[in-house]
Order: C-alpha cells, then sequence, then structure tokens
C-alpha cells in the first residue's frame, strides 16, 4: 500500500509496458478545432482563452471573423465531427508504430470529449456531435495494439468555482471528475496539466494519487504524469514529462534530477491543437521526427507525438503522411527501439546506442560507407554485426581495442532502411 505522501507515491516504479513501448501519439482535439488558428509558433489550442485579450491576434482574427457577440461556447454548432471514425484513426496510429495514445479528455476550456456528470452540457455527448469520442476510441484501441489513455486538464480557466476558491474546486469537482473518468474509461496513462498556478497540495494531488495506486481498477498498469502542482514536474509523480525539448523553469531533459523513464510531447509543427495557417515548412521532415525518437530512446525516454484533427475529425494528410513515413521506419528498426533500454551516451556526433536482449543497436544518422569506428563498443572475438533493413555482409575489426566495422558498398534500392541506419550488434559486452 502506498502512503499519502510524495516519498512513498513517489516509490512506485512506472509500469514496465510504458517504458516498453517508446511511442505514443497525443491526440489535441476540441472546439478549438473550430477556429483552428494562432499566431504561427503559439498554441492553437489555448484560442478561448486569448481571444479575450483584447492586445491578440486572436482576439483581431475572432472579431474579423465571428464579431464581438460570438462567445467560444458558441463554437460547438460547429463542432460536427461528421468525418470522425476512431477505427480509422487507431489504424493509422497502428501503422505508425505507436503503442498508446493519449486523447485530451479535457482542455483548460472545461468542454469534455466524453460524457460526464461533471460537465453538465458542456460535453461533446451533450452539445455539438452528440458523440462520446473517448468511448469511441477506447472501444477502437481495444481491437488493436494500441493502448488507450487520456490527457486531463486539472485546471479550467473559466469556472466560476476555480476562479473563487481553487482548493474547492479540486475537492468537489477535479478530483471527483478524474474518478470518475478513470473507472469509467480505465485509461492507460493519465497525462495531467495546467497544474502550474498551485502547489500540489491545493490540488489535494497526493490524496488522488494515493487513491489512484492503491484502490482504482487502474492501480497495477496506468502510467500518471508529473504534473500535480507547481513545484513537481521532473521531481514528483510518475513518468517524468518534457515538452518541446524543455520541463519548466527552463530546464531541459539532460537536466532531470531522477532518471526514471520520460516522455517528450510536442506536435508534428508548433502547436498541440490545428494550426490552419501552418504551412509545410512549419511542420517537421519525417527524418526530424525519426531522429528525435532515436535520441529520446537512447537517452532513456518516449516520445508523445501530437496531431491535431479538424473538426470534421479528419487528421490533416501531412500529419498522418509523416505518421506512416514513422511506422515504415519502425517496421524495418523497431527491434532496436522497442523494449529497449538505454545503453550508454555516445562520444560520436551522429551516432545512438539502446540495448535489448544482450544485445546492442548502433543508430547512425548518415549513410553507412567505408569503414566507422565506434568508440563507445569494446571488440570482442565472435562479435557480430549485421546492417537491419539489408542481407549486407558486415566485417567487424578490433581497432585498439574498439569495434570496427567494415561496410560494403550498398546499393539504396536493395535496403529497406532510411534516415537512421541500425546496426544490430551480437556477442558484444554489454
Amino acid at each position: 500500500m502506498y502512503r499519502n505522501n510524495w516519498e512513498s507515491l513517489n516509490s512506485r516504479p512506472v509500469p514496465s509496458w510504458f517504458e516498453d513501448a517508446k511511442f505514443g501519439i497525443f491526440i489535441h482535439w476540441g472546439l478549438y478545432s473550430v477556429p483552428a488558428y494562432a499566431p504561427k509558433g503559439t498554441y492553437a489550442e489555448w484560442y478561448g482563452y486569448h481571444m479575450h485579450n483584447e492586445e491578440s491576434d486572436t482576439r483581431r482574427f475572432h472579431l474579423a471573423n465571428y464579431g464581438e457577440n460570438f462567445k467560444y461556447s458558441d463554437f460547438v454548432q460547429f463542432f460536427k465531427a461528421e468525418l470522425f471514425d476512431a477505427e480509422q484513426w487507431v489504424k493509422l496510429f497502428e501503422n505508425a508504430g505507436a503503442k498508446y495514445l493519449n486523447i485530451v479528455s479535457k482542455h483548460h476550456d472545461g468542454f469534455c470529449m466524453y460524457k460526464s456528470d461533471y460537465a453538465w452540457n458542456w460535453n461533446s455527448a451533450d452539445v455539438g456531435p452528440h458523440r462520446d469520442f473517448c468511448a469511441e476510441l477506447k472501444e477502437a484501441c481495444e481491437k488493436s495494439s494500441v493502448k488507450f489513455g487520456a490527457y486531463h486538464s486539472v485546471y479550467e480557466w473559466f469556472n466560476p468555482l476555480y476562479l473563487k476558491n481553487p482548493e474547492e474546486y479540486a475537492l468537489k469537482h477535479l478530483i471527483p471528475m478524474l474518478k470518475e473518468f478513470v473507472e469509467k474509461y480505465r485509461p492507460h496513462t493519465l497525462f495531467t496539466d495546467g497544474e502550474w498556478e498551485h502547489e500540489s497540495s491545493v490540488w489535494h494531488s497526493t490524496d488522488f494519487l494515493t487513491w489512484l495506486y492503491n484502490e482504482s481498477s487502474v492501480k497495477d498498469f496506468i502510467v500518471p504524469n508529473d504534473r500535480w502542482g507547481k513545484e513537481t514536474r521532473g521531481r514528483l509523480g510518475g513518468n517524468f514529462t518534457s515538452e518541446y525539448g524543455m520541463i519548466e523553469g527552463g530546464r531541459s531533459i539532460e537536466e532531470l534530477e531522477d532518471k526514471r523513464v520520460f516522455e517528450e510531447c510536442r506536435g508534428i509543427g508548433a502547436s498541440f491543437g490545428f494550426n490552419r495557417i501552418e504551412e509545410a515548412e512549419d511542420y517537421l521532415s519525417a527524418e526530424d521526427l525519426i531522429e528525435m525518437l532515436v535520441d529520446l530512446v537512447s537517452a532513456g525516454g518516449n516520445l508523445l507525438l501530437n496531431v491535431g484533427p479538424a473538426a470534421d475529425g479528419t487528421i490533416p494528410v501531412i500529419m498522418q503522411e509523416r505518421l506512416l513515413q514513422i511506422g515504415d521506419w519502425l517496421k524495418v528498426n523497431g527491434e532496436g527501439i522497442y523494449s529497449s533500454r538505454k545503453y550508454k551516451k555516445s562520444t560520436q556526433q551522429d551516432v545512438c546506442y539502446t540495448k535489448r536482449d544482450g544485445n546492442i543497436y548502433a543508430f547512425l544518422k548518415r549513410f553507412p560507407e567505408g569503414e566507422l569506428t565506434l568508440n563507445d563498443i569494446e571488440f570482442t572475438p565472435g562479435i557480430k554485426v549485421n546492417l537491419l533493413g539489408s542481407d549486407a555482409s558486415i566485417r567487424t575489426a578490433d581497432d585498439e581495442g574498439k569495434l570496427k566495422l567494415v561496410i560494403p558498398a550498398l546499393n539504396p534500392q536493395k535496403m529497406l532502411a532510411k534516415y537512421i541506419y541500425t546496426f544490430k550488434i551480437e556477442n558484444a559486452s554489454v
């Protein structure tokens, strides 16, 4: 049994399935997907907040296109999700090689993407499309290899009770709502957010986590994160999280004090929610994203890559393309990613490592040719190397005690891999 204090709760290990999974899909989708607008480089899902700032570009955009009297809640009538197909989404994520998803069940606007007793007439089942998206995605996930998980904002920008008394809001609204969601949908992940205005004691976070770890129906497998109070990121909670490479206070992943598994979340572009003014050059390439995945996994982390669907329920084609390109790479190189663990930090530029089942995997970020000595791998007799996605013979040699790869000329058309090349090293000293 875990006790109601951070020392005890922090001793709970992150369930191993999460550390094995390595790659998940974030989904920011809600009323903000109707205007789908933010100045470039900012988050479109914050539309409902910024539209009230008289000096903001979002406010000017809103007045020009919707008028003074059009409230944020009026977007409900245009949030129809008429083309949403949960099974189609999950099939895409499965083909991308993702092992879990996090749907934004409730963002900071308080609008729920599921039926909730704590958001009467302010959820997708009661108004707008009249559908429970979390239930539909949960059902689709159960038919696939993708685990269902969720994001849930702890605060709500304009909730009267929150504005009046945050602690009362936590006790009467937030925690009962979280418990309702957990027991109704049994998620594998719980990505909380919006915690930064108060200490965890105000949110009564340890009260909830004590229940989650000891009494809930998901206590054996759920993975909560570290966003439980303004003092907790990168320090307390479940897995640690970074966002576009940063934690909080400008700290980077490398500065984490506790080396537990972490998860980087970001969009393919600069926004989580769909931003219609982003152009092709604002999106990372497949090579960029695969390199990011390899960097994170070799450092002991996961990548939670976001898609921002349109209001009609379609995932923009450029996002689909990127996901499928990642999936194609993982089909060839996934054995060095999934269920792997951190080996050591490479001392060579453009080389990363993981380890799994007694093997070492060396990832090269440039096309392999000629000879290459891996300075971080000791040469041992009987060592064996092959290039994933190729049947070419890779000879090895002893270079002053280090492993030298002797790589023949390779025909790119006969190689299944591209972008980053994975060498599987067997019989090495791990």
